[in-house]
This record gives structure tokens, sequence and C-alpha cells, in this order.
């Protein structure tokens, strides 16, 4: 079986470009070719001999993602069915603003955690993405920014289906790929990067440590140890003390200050003992707080709270001096708001 050339390092390709003869500057250009111009088959390559073209067909492939079913939100927002090498589907959704276009890529094919909350927790994890498979995503949502709303991609966030931290090495190549300078990569700012994460306090530390310069958001819901289990049921090995301590470290290392994700439901923390917790607990390190308004995936336990609620924690929160938002919910008509990528999409039912 051929493998795919985008799982080869610069320095793997330049010893197989010598060894077949070619000039080690050749490894360069096909290096810009995979990972700069996005080639889909080795002919595109037209600065390399059409013989040694050949070589590289036969011993390799590219195993490019394609867009396979596309939807268009009544709010402009963009979601993609995805279609990989091997048949398996993820989704991922442009998000436009006035002043930018923001992508939500797929780390891995379903997930392995179990929030009561989101529709993709649903589905079963099949694989990890590969980085070449998530810089796929992002190729084609930049493409797609360009010719919809005449700008490229400004912004990208790790929300999509998975957990980013449970696919860490893939998750951070592919963030080195993409921020890496032309011609070796896309040249995207790293601080126009977030990894939303569940809460993986030993991942946080070692993303920390590896000096990306990206920025973290914590999808949190609940500061009470019991709530949060409750409808985190992974987070059970992950206690909030054992978070907590994560989150200072980044701070510690980068200097980035943190993005607490949090939906407010109604009988679940929607009393002042859930704004006491989340205040103290903002108050532990610094953060920001993005409340996000819920899109139901059809389970009767979690309702929306009444804006009244959440009116009561704008004020508490700022009143402790605490930044927060109000995170409006885009392409619910089309399932592509947060919590809803469930591969509702034509293509994955037809391959089910």
């Amino acid at each position: 079986m051929k493998k795919d050339i985008r799982q080869l390092s610069l320095k793997e390709i330049e010893a197989f470009v010598v060894e077949n003869g070619e000039k080690a500057f050749r490894a360069k250009q096909i290096y810009e070719w995979i990972w700069n111009k996005n080639a889909h088959e080795f002919e595109e390559m037209s600065s390399l001999s059409k013989e040694f073209r050949t070589v590289l067909n036969q011993h390799f492939e590219i195993k490019n993602a394609v867009v396979q079913e596309f939807q268009t939100s009544q709010d402009g927002t963009l979601k993609n069915a995805v279609l990989l090498h091997d048949k398996n589907v993820v989704e991922s959704v442009l998000i436009p603003a006035e002043n930018r276009t923001t992508a939500c890529v797929s780390s891995q094919v379903g997930c392995s955690l179990n929030c009561e909350f989101c529709a993709t927790a649903k589905l079963e994890r099949m694989r990890n993405l590969s980085a070449a498979e998530i810089v796929d995503q992002v190729v084609l949502i930049d493409k797609e920014s360009q010719e919809h709303y005449g700008c490229p991609l400004s912004n990208i966030v790790f929300m999509g289906m998975g957990e980013p931290l449970l696919n860490y090495n893939e998750v951070t190549e592919a963030i080195k790929r993409i921020t890496a300078p032309h011609p070796n990569g896309l040249g995207m700012s790293p601080r126009r990067i977030t990894v939303s994460t569940s809460g993986i306090p030993k991942m946080i530390k070692k993303l920390a440590d590896e000096n990306l310069r990206v920025g973290l958001a914590l999808s949190l819901h609940s500061a009470i140890e019991e709530k949060r289990n409750e409808i985190m049921p992974f987070s059970e090995k992950f206690p909030l003390t054992e978070i907590l301590e994560s989150l200072i470290y980044w701070y510690e290392q980068t200097k980035s200050i943190i993005t607490l994700e949090y939906i407010i439901w109604k009988e679940i923390n929607d009393k002042q003992e859930d704004i006491d917790a989340l205040i103290a607990f903002c108050k532990k390190v610094p953060t920001k707080v993005n409340l996000i308004e819920y899109n139901s995936i059809g389970d009767d336990k979690f309702l929306q709270a009444p804006p009244s609620v959440t009116s009561q924690y704008i004020q508490q929160l700022e009143q402790n001096r605490i930044v927060v938002n109000v995170r409006r919910s885009r392409g619910k008509d089309i399932d592509a708001a947060c919590g809803q990528l469930a591969n509702k999409n034509q293509i994955s039912q037809k391959l089910q």
C-alpha cells in the first residue's frame, strides 16, 4: 500500500529524493506543493520532471480530503461535509462576521467523550484525523471564504468534531503547518488560532510547553464539581482542582488569557450558587467568559435558561471585573452551530 507523502518530514522526503538520483532541493519543492499549494496529484508538481513525478506516483499517494456536501445557512454560515480517503466523514464550518471569517475545524471522526448536551458525543469515535486532513479542512474553508466573502480566512477554532487534546500530536503538527511561513505552510498567525478543550489537565500543560502561541478555550459549563460531572461524565477523571492547576500553568507559561465557554441551562446551572462558583473560579486565573447560546439536540433535559438568568450572570461577572461576552449561535438551521455537528448530511447517510 502506498504511503501518503504528507506523513513524511522534509528530511525523509529529502532522503527519498537523493536516493532516487535527484538534487536535494527538490524535496523543498515537493514540500511546497503539498503544504502550501495543496497539490492533489503529483502531476500538478510542474517544477519536477515528468520522470520524477512518475517515480513519486509509484511510491506515494496524496490522500486529500474533499468537500462532498455543502450547505448554506440563512445567516451566511457555511457547513462542509468533508469526505476522507477511507470514506469517513467529518464536518467543518465557516462563520462569517463583519470584519473576519472563522473556521471551525474537526480533529476526530466522532468523539470519545460523553458530554450529554453535545450531538457529536453521540457519535462513535472512529479515529483521529491526521495533520494533513486537518490542514485540508482549513485550505478548503479558506478557498470558500475567498469565493463567498471576498477575503481570506482570518481565524481558526478547534471546536468541531472531537476533542483536540486527545489527538494531540496531529493537532499540534497541523498548527505548525498552518502557521509555518510560505512556502512551507499557510502562513497564518498563531494568535488567530484557538484550541478548545473539554479539560485534559496533563495535555493542557503539554500544550503550554509547546510555545505555539495559540489561544486556549475551556468548555466549562459549571464550576461546581458535581454538576459538571453530571453533564460531562468523563470529567470525573479530571477534577476541577487539577484543571484549574493546569490553567494556572498555561497562563504562567504563555501569558495568554483563557476563554471559558459556558452554556446556561434551565434547572441545571441557573442558580445563584452557580454564578458564585463561576466568579470564584475566574478569580483564580486570568480568564474571560463566553456565554454560549444552547443549541438543542432534542434532549428535554437541556433547555436554554431564560434571558433574565443570562442577564444576572453578565451583571455579576462584570461587577467582579470579569470580561464576559454573549455568543449567539450561527448556522442552527443547517445543524452547524456549536454542539450540533453530528453528520446528519446526506453523504454520511449514504455511506452508512
